[in-house]
């Protein structure tokens, strides 16, 4: 079914409108599995019924998420309307709702337990992500010349909703980083002693770049360990880390320090918005570090931050002491 003239059309939809690579992957995972559920018959003879039929299935028979519903829902929304021409309406439910969390914290010293549990790439990307609040896939894209070890700054490029920032460079990191930026460059001479060398570009980079790509500033500053093909343009490059190799270390680091917490890449994120809140840094300068749009999404950190409960003492303190 991948290589169907219809999958081929939705794909190309998808790229026209410059959805994400991972989006595209997702998209298309989902409308395949709503064809195979009901028989392989064609999306266009297919109507709300069978629409309200397959996420009544995600819900009751997979028990997925209602993160996970949503992103179904999305997908075939998005194929109804931009490739059939057909949007879907009148619904018996739409998207699903999802709770409102609070992130998982962890405190400077749960930081520093996990991150003596781990070494090499694996602890300056999770120095970075703490120290200067990324997202991991910023942490993995960044490249030698988005570094800025002088001006103690990163560049952050394309990132959530498509925006462009500059954000904080740790200070305990700048060794660190130069010792990595000068292996990167021994990694990069070997490629091209090999003919090799280029790395891995959106599409619209590679043909506006392209005599520039094999140059030492556009290389990861985390790079694979080994060469792939792009999945656009079809050369031979090295790409970045993929997030799960980060995901699997981050996990072992996690067991071996003893945190009994929930922890993920994005919460090295929330503790270092977190704890800059709780040692009196503006809420604005959050946010500019961060990228968010909206002031309100800062916001959820001040009811994380410091003592939350202004001092109050629990009944039973009182009763016991």
């Amino acid at each position: 079914m991948s290589s169907s003239p219809f999958i081929q059309t939705v794909r190309q939809a998808l790229r026209v409108r410059h959805y994400a690579l991972q989006t595209e992957k997702s998209y298309l995972y989902w409308i395949r599995y709503f064809i195979r559920f009901n028989n392989l018959r064609h999306p266009n003879t297919l109507s709300n019924p069978e629409i309200e039929g397959f996420l009544t299935h995600l819900a009751n028979e997979r028990r997925v998420s209602a993160a996970t519903q949503n992103q179904a829902l999305c997908a075939l929304i998005f194929m109804y309307r931009h490739v059939l021409n057909q949007p879907i309406e009148g619904l018996k439910f739409g998207m699903a709702s999802r709770p409102k969390c609070l992130p998982t914290v962890l405190s400077m010293a749960e930081v520093e337990r996990v991150l003596s549990c781990l070494h090499g790439d694996y602890w300056l990307i999770t120095c970075l992500l703490y120290g200067a609040g990324l997202r991991i896939h910023e942490a993995l894209r960044l490249r030698l010349k988005d570094v800025d070890l002088d001006g103690r700054s990163l560049f952050i490029f394309r990132s959530k909703r498509q925006k462009d920032r500059y954000t904080l460079l740790p200070h305990c990191t700048l060794k660190p980083l130069q010792a990595q930026i000068e292996s990167v460059k021994a990694l990069h001479q070997d490629d091209l002693d090999n003919g090799e060398g280029m790395s891995s570009v959106p599409p619209a980079l590679y043909r506006k770049y392209r005599g520039t790509l094999k140059s030492p500033a556009w290389q990861y500053l985390f790079p694979s360990s080994t060469l792939c093909i792009h999945p656009y343009d079809g050369y031979l490059c090295r790409h970045h880390k993929h997030h799960s190799a980060y995901a699997k270390q981050l996990r072992k680091a996690v067991l071996a320090s003893g945190v009994c917490k929930r922890v993920t890449a994005h919460t090295f994120r929330h503790s270092f918005a977190t704890h800059l809140l709780a040692n009196g840094t503006d809420i604005r300068t959050v946010q500019t570090l961060l990228g968010h749009s909206d002031l309100r999404t800062t916001e959820i950190y001040t009811h994380v931050a410091g003592q939350r409960h202004a001092g109050m003492l629990s009944p039973v303190d009182r009763l016991l002491s």
